[in-house]
């Protein structure tokens, strides 16, 4: 993967800021599909204890938390 290329990286973390799940790809559409998905999965009990789901972006997989599902 060239260093440039951006990678779309969905997280979603707990109250303590703690990541819980993490799914990173270069599409831009299926990145947008999984982080709805991401919102759409949190409970209302989540959202008020303080989970959150972020879409972020980076330009090497090295910046992808090692945790990551990897999707190409």
């Amino acid at each position: 993967m060239e260093p440039s290329a951006t990678i779309w990286v969905n997280e979603q973390r707990d109250p303590m800021g703690l990541l819980y799940a993490c799914i990173a790809c270069c599409d831009e559409q299926q990145a947008q599909d999984c982080h709805q998905s991401f919102i759409t999965n949190l409970t209302l009990e989540q959202k008020a204890a303080g989970w959150t789901a972020q879409l972020r972006t980076v330009s090497s997989w090295e910046e992808v938390p090692a945790s990551a599902l990897k999707i190409n």
